[in-house]
């Protein structure tokens, strides 16, 4: 394979990665759970500043489509559910790592602090 076809090749699975972790939330929902191990709905809510509840539910339903988090229903009073990334999910943990050690760096760069 050519080096401009390999090229493309990464480039389009660089698309395909956005596609899925696209939009303003998904990463902060993602990293939430990833730093947690578990969390509930008001966790997330809590954990991610600005997002509505109508977005959260929205933007889980989509993360559990993609088979990153697991949602699991503790039969309990009142009725709990808590949310975990799955095994594939967990696939995410050193890009997320990554994200933030990149983004303490920039800070810094930019702040000076």
């Amino acid at each position: 394979m050519s080096n401009d076809a390999c090229h493309k090749k990464e480039i389009l699975a660089v698309h395909d990665t956005m596609d899925v972790l696209n939009g303003k939330w998904k990463i902060s929902i993602i990293s939430s759970i990833c730093y947690y191990n578990q969390r509930r709905f008001s966790d997330i809510l809590n954990d991610v500043p600005g997002i509505s509840n109508k977005m959260l539910s929205k933007e889980l339903k989509d993360l559990e489509i993609n088979k990153l988090i697991k949602r699991t229903v503790v039969n309990s009073t009142p009725v709990t559910v808590h949310y975990n990334l799955t095994e594939y999910g967990l696939t995410l943990r050193d890009i997320i790592n990554q994200l933030s050690d990149w983004g303490v760096q920039h800070r810094k760069m930019i702040t000076g602090k």
